[in-house]
């Protein structure tokens, strides 16, 4: 991608109304804007950085069999009141009346609909175990949307769930998506920890946390377990025919994490002065090229072909193609937190090389300039 034909607005100031560096960042950096409170606008490589750890998610979820499905937004509110819940989350939960004069509310969670619908497509213990899982748009009226990301009345949610015939087969599942976790975090970069936590208005049995503890700041949740047993099977009927041809309700776990909350996560553990410091998996692009004066013609060229190049090895790369400054683009790509920034001077490139500096750590080498994509691809 080339800098000059996607929408990067950094800033140089902090907003005023952001809390936490992670917040602050996001908007600094180009990756969102606030619409109103607790609603936000992904731009570009914010859309980017969230793609990528859906896309690990998916890999993550599918290597433990479970399978993708997509829900509703809207949900009759009948499904709650046959749980309760409609009383629990009655301070959260948007309702309104359609014009037929069904009550109706965005889904804030998706226990009562994944339940009914499986409740409706299973008849036999031949059907279990089951796990199904979805990305999806979840909405809250919080109170006091607060830290950007992390507490917003509209987010992404990865929220699975296993069915099973008996607790033994809820263990199984439960330890799968317990592990699932452990690697989906590892492969974000995120040093998290994990707490056995009350399950709260979700109900149930054990569960999880998954917690992370940013520089100087309180522990923000980025992923919760729970052992849901047969709360919401017994309520909204979803039941089998066991080996001995008895009824049986389904045995459920549940399983979120929040998804909006993991670059933000990330930013709050890994940062410095100058702004965010990725991980390869989810930075919005592994490379950035920074031609440091593209008014002199061969190095403009070089640049260009180097790119080129690189896009054609499979290299996850963006160009700063923009006639601004040297300083500009440093503190640019610094700030947006490219993993690899590939700088290209006049004087080096003069002598036949190309500077390679990881974010990181901040260390450069010079490289030869016919080996530059052999040395970025190792």
């Amino acid at each position: 991608m080339r800098w000059t034909q996607t929408l990067i607005p950094t800033l140089r100031e902090d907003p005023q109304d952001a809390e936490i560096i992670s917040h602050k960042l996001l908007i600094r950096g180009g990756f969102i804007r606030k619409l109103i409170a607790g609603m936000y606008s992904y731009l570009p490589l914010g859309v980017r950085v969230l793609s990528k750890v859906q896309d690990i998610i998916r890999e993550e979820m599918t290597r433990e069999g479970a399978e993708e499905v997509l829900l509703p937004a809207l949900q009759p509110i009948e499904l709650w009141t046959k749980t309760g819940r409609d009383k629990d989350l009655a301070d959260v939960m948007i309702k309104f009346k359609d014009r037929h004069g069904r009550m109706l509310c965005l889904g804030p969670t998706h226990e009562e609909v994944i339940t009914s619908l499986v409740g409706n497509n299973i008849s036999s213990y031949k059907d279990l175990p089951r796990i199904l899982f979805q990305l999806q748009t979840k909405f809250r009226d919080e109170i006091r949307p607060r830290f950007g990301v992390i507490r917003s009345c509209e987010f992404i949610m990865k929220d699975a769930y296993s069915f099973d015939a008996d607790e033994k087969g809820l263990e199984k599942n439960y330890k799968k998506m317990y592990d699932a976790y452990c690697r989906i975090f590892q492969r974000c970069g995120l040093p998290y920890k994990i707490l056995k936590a009350d399950p709260g208005f979700m109900g149930g049995g054990q569960s999880h946390e998954f917690m992370v503890a940013p520089k100087g700041g309180e522990d923000i949740e980025i992923g919760h377990t729970f052992k849901l047993g047969t709360k919401y099977s017994e309520t909204l009927g979803a039941r089998f025919l066991d080996k001995n041809g008895k009824t049986r309700p389904v045995v459920m776990g549940c399983y979120g994490i929040g998804v909006n909350r993991i670059p933000a996560a990330v930013i709050e553990t890994s940062h410095d002065t100058d702004g965010i410091i990725w991980p390869k998996s989810i930075s919005p692009y592994e490379i950035a090229i920074l031609p440091l004066n593209v008014g002199n013609e061969d190095l403009r060229k070089f640049g260009e072909n180097l790119y080129t190049e690189m896009a054609k090895a499979g290299l996850d790369v963006i160009i700063d193609d923009r006639p601004e400054r040297a300083g500009v683009k440093f503190k640019d790509a610094d700030l947006i937190g490219f993993p690899i920034q590939v700088i290209i001077g006049e004087k080096n490139l003069q002598k036949g090389k190309i500077e390679i500096k990881t974010r990181k750590d901040k260390k450069s080498e010079l490289v030869d300039k016919k080996s530059i994509i052999k040395k970025l691809k190792i």
